[in-house]
């Protein structure tokens, strides 16, 4: 398969479409192999978690490089990290790896809260990636809901086979309302949980614009609303009302930390990302005052240049 698919866009935009609406079958067949990314070379494959979910996971740079694990948001993909995989820079010192998270991507969509609500499926899934691809100590980057994934894999596995985490807006707790942007409301039934193609089509469109300070351009905006499209109704739903006890947890996390946020998140508020800082000990806190939640696509420079800084500093304290 070419790495470079003629018309990626609007192909994956039609497919896209078809399956988060319900159109195409929920889970990927057993013959499909994860989508290819335009731009960079890499090697697809899947990753089977314990119950039984296949995971699509995506390797990029170097094969000997200190190990970078990417974990993408609420319906997002792991196409959200395009402008990391693609870095040459990035990509010559580092082996990265980035999954579509259960029910996302190409990844398996099976249907039922017993896939979606406990923590300890989402905790063995970041497991699986790591033990089946064979990353040593890597560095775990979770961005918005996967905060709450890298809670649920060191509530259940601990630090002990990580080198250090990236929390990118990233949801660590709730139930303070000071953590949560105006625009949060997105996430529920009146957008990203719509009933109906319209409005579902139409809360997506809105939840994706909150997500940027500033806009991607027409075409970048056109492939995230496509691999949105990939979530379900009931993939989205199936994340929502979950637990997320996971103060103790940090409080007792002795590991390299830092914690990315953008100013401008209208999603999950400047509070969220201090809150996590000063939960775990010795965090570093670097705040983005022109992003908004999407700092590692807004401003990707400054980003990946910290981002390398902390992977070599990460694989060097221990």
């Amino acid at each position: 398969m070419s790495n470079h698919p003629p018309g990626r866009r609007d192909l994956m935009g039609w497919g896209a479409m078809a399956a988060g609406l319900g159109l195409l079958p929920a889970s990927a067949p057993a013959q499909q192999s994860p989508a290819r990314m335009e731009g960079a070379a890499y090697t697809p494959r899947f990753v089977t978690s314990p119950d039984g979910v296949r995971l699509a996971a995506y390797e990029f740079g170097n094969p000997q490089g200190p190990a970078i694990l990417f974990l993408h948001g609420y319906a997002q993909a792991a196409m959200s990290w395009d402008r990391q995989l693609r870095d040459p820079a990035l990509a010559r010192d580092f082996r990265m790896v980035a999954i579509d998270l259960r029910g996302h991507g190409m990844s398996a969509k099976p249907e039922g809260d017993a896939f979606y609500k406990p923590g300890k499926v989402w905790a063995d899934d970041v497991r699986s990636v790591i033990t089946e691809m064979g990353l040593q100590r890597p560095v775990l980057v979770g961005w918005s809901y996967a905060g709450r994934l890298v809670g649920d894999y060191l509530t259940a596995h601990g630090a002990g086979a990580l080198a250090g985490i990236n929390y990118v807006n990233a949801s660590s707790t709730l139930g303070d309302p000071a953590f949560l942007g105006p625009d949060v409301g997105l996430l529920g039934p009146q957008a990203m949980q719509a009933p109906g193609i319209d409005a579902f089509i139409d809360g997506t469109v809105r939840f994706l614009r909150a997500c940027f300070a500033t806009q991607p351009d027409p075409a970048d905006f056109q492939t995230m609303l496509a691999f949105n499209m990939l979530a379900p109704l009931y993939v989205r739903a199936g994340l929502s009302g979950r637990p997320a006890n996971y103060t103790e947890v940090l409080k007792a996390l002795r590991l390299p930390v830092l914690v990315t946020h953008g100013e401008k998140d209208r999603i999950l508020a400047t509070p969220m990302g201090r809150f996590t800082a000063s939960t775990i000990p010795g965090a570093t806190l670097s705040l983005y005052p022109e992003s908004g939640h999407a700092p590692f696509w807004e401003e990707p420079a400054r980003f990946n240049r910290e981002l390398a800084d902390f992977v070599r500093q990460a694989q060097g304290s221990r």
